[in-house]
């Protein structure tokens, strides 16, 4: 139903006894400054919850309340309206009645947006409301750039013979280079709305690859037109300030780029492969703001005992797992805790991958010697409190770690381990005096990122015999546990997950684990530490999430094969009975 006036939305809520003048009058004041829709701007003050006023319009209004994720929306139909102007008037056409085109729109009073649609859209409208946070995430599932990729790919490779490739030394036109530039344009803006953390760029033999990485997995699409391969290496390069003649070794670069108003950082990796240049690029999204300890998702019991560590005046806490497991993440959350006007932080990293106010940020040159050892002693002489080094990568480095860590500094690291007991076994593999080591080392912290099950389209799931042979491996509780999996919905993608969770495991160092470390007993650590009863590894973390349905028996066998515990599994009944009270209370999973 169109309404047939104009209708002041805050009037409305104001007569209805949903707000005050008075805060109807400070609303208005704000929206004045950033420009944002009314309810949007009440919803963010607390004067309003955002189901309040969705269904206070739905009813005033006799529109229906329509949940997108759950509504079977066809991508034809929603590709009906452009999406510079869904975007314009918060709106999605949701389906096609015959007659008909039922529109969702987070404020279906607006009557100017209302009028609009109905000139752009080729048949009379049927309104509903729906929420703002759902329109944006359906905007970036359904309004992909693969067709515009592929049509800038053509437009580009046919300014050129197709057997070809492109002269390096003619230097790019004019034409070519904006060709170019607006088909890199569609690849990263595709990437930020899918929400990938790396794109791929890979020639092939009669083809160009163009993978993303989302929620850990590599998603593909095909371009046939592999002749314009070296057109993009060469504009990346460029626009990283690399050497343009050089393809025959790997070359690293940074660059930032501008996705609808949010600074990406891009950092850039090329690699000679026999087909041409292999380009990967990591996005980080500056404008994004860095996830606090909360965000990342640690346990409630176990970010308490993480903060007290971070509160000791010195010591070493590491952080393990392997690349894109989000150690960076937990680092620089922890850092944002500790950064305060009496405390001196200052890192060595390669590459700076933040920028943090009040933090000395050293960025290692391994060209002019500026090595992490290097910069770590000259650092010990800065009269740092915390010292945060990028990566324990080689035995200088680890023993003037841990020799600061002894002479009263706090120094948080990262290692690339499997799980927290081979951490601090690692440490005396790469040569540190195992008192050293166990005088300095505090607490280890191993994560892993698994993906989350779409709560739209969850399910039941039975394991089958063999799955059930590995659960009963890592807790014989699992034998009579229930699971879950996704189906598949368009809120996923048909993927079945949406979005990644963290698992982690914390060994906080005890008497008898000090006591096998000075004597480089590594057997007799490895006890030590699955006997404390505050321990679960990761396995163990895993299976519990899986048992409360928020991911599934698949990532925990994935996460199993990564892991490798050959001590085996812990019994996790302790961790599972934590994580149920957490989650009630502390909302970090």
């Amino acid at each position: 139903m169109q309404p047939k006036a104009k209708i002041r939305l805050g009037d409305l809520l104001v007569q209805n006894y949903i707000i005050t003048e008075p805060q109807l009058m400070q609303a208005l004041s704000a929206q004045r400054e950033s420009g944002r829709k009314l309810g949007a701007v009440l919803v963010e003050q607390g004067f309003v919850s955002e189901h309040d006023l969705l269904t206070f319009l739905s009813q005033h209004l006799q529109v229906p309340l329509i949940n997108i994720p759950e509504y079977r929306v066809q991508p034809e139909h929603v590709k009906l309206l452009p999406e510079v102007q869904a975007r314009r008037y918060r709106a999605i056409v949701l389906d096609d009645k015959g007659d008909k085109l039922l529109v969702g729109m987070s404020d279906p009073a607006d009557i100017n947006a209302v009028d609009a649609l109905s000139g752009l859209l080729p048949k009379p409208l049927t309104l509903a409301v729906v929420a703002e946070a759902q329109l944006f995430e359906a905007y970036d599932s359904f309004y992909r750039r693969t067709e515009e990729i592929a049509s800038f790919a053509q437009e580009l490779a046919e300014e050129y013979d197709s057997d070809d490739e492109f002269d390096f030394t003619s230097g790019i036109e004019e034409e070519q280079d904006t060709a170019v530039a607006r088909l890199l344009q569609s690849i990263f803006e595709d990437a930020v709305q899918a929400k990938a953390s790396d794109i791929h760029i890979e020639p092939d033999e009669g083809m160009l690859r163009i993978r993303q990485r989302v929620d850990g997995i590599l998603q593909e699409n095909v371009i046939k037109e592999k002749n314009i391969a070296s057109a993009l290496v060469l504009r990346l390069k460029l626009m990283s300030g690399l050497d343009i003649s050089e393809k025959r070794l790997p070359q690293d670069g940074r660059t930032q780029v501008r996705i609808k108003g949010h600074t990406v950082d891009v950092r850039i990796s090329t690699m000679p492969v026999q087909n041409g240049e292999s380009v990967v690029m990591r996005l980080l999204d500056q404008s994004a703001g860095l996830l606090t300890l909360e965000q990342t998702g640690m346990p409630g019991p176990l970010l308490r005992r993480f903060r007290t560590m971070l509160q000791r005046p010195h010591g070493m806490i590491l952080v393990t797992g392997p690349t894109g497991s989000g150690k960076t993440t937990t680092l620089y959350g922890a850092m944002s805790e500790l950064n305060s006007p009496e405390t001196k932080i200052i890192t060595v990293e390669d590459p700076v991958e933040y920028r943090l106010p009040r933090i000395n940020q050293v960025q290692v040159n391994t060209k002019i010697d500026l090595t992490f050892s290097n910069v770590l002693r000259t650092t010990l002489r800065q009269d740092p409190d915390v010292i945060m080094v990028g990566e324990m990568r080689d035995t200088e480095t680890v023993e003037i770690g841990l020799r600061g860590a002894l002479t009263g500094h706090l120094v948080l690291s990262t290692l690339h381990t499997n799980d927290a007991i081979s951490s601090a076994i690692r440490l005396l593999d790469m040569g540190a005096p195992g008192y050293l080591v166990a005088s300095s080392l505090r607490a280890i912290v191993a994560q892993r990122l698994v993906r989350r099950i779409c709560d739209n389209c969850k399910t039941d799931y039975v394991p089958n015999e063999e799955e059930m042979f590995w659960l009963g491996n890592i807790d014989k509780s699992a034998k009579t546990a229930t699971f879950k999996m996704g189906a598949g919905c368009q809120n996923c993608n048909q993927k079945g997950y949406r979005g990644r969770m963290g698992v982690f495991e914390l060994l906080e160092m005890n008497e008898a684990m000090m006591d096998a470390l000075k004597v480089s007993d590594t057997v007799a650590f490895s006890k030590a530490a699955v006997a404390n009863p505050s321990y679960a590894s990761l396995a163990s973390v895993a299976l519990s999430y899986a048992k409360m349905g928020f991911t599934t028996v698949d990532e925990v066998l994935r996460l199993v094969e990564m892991v490798a515990d050959s001590e085996g599994a812990k019994n996790t009944q302790e961790m599972s009975t934590e994580l149920d009270e957490q989650a009630g209370d502390d909302g970090a999973v």
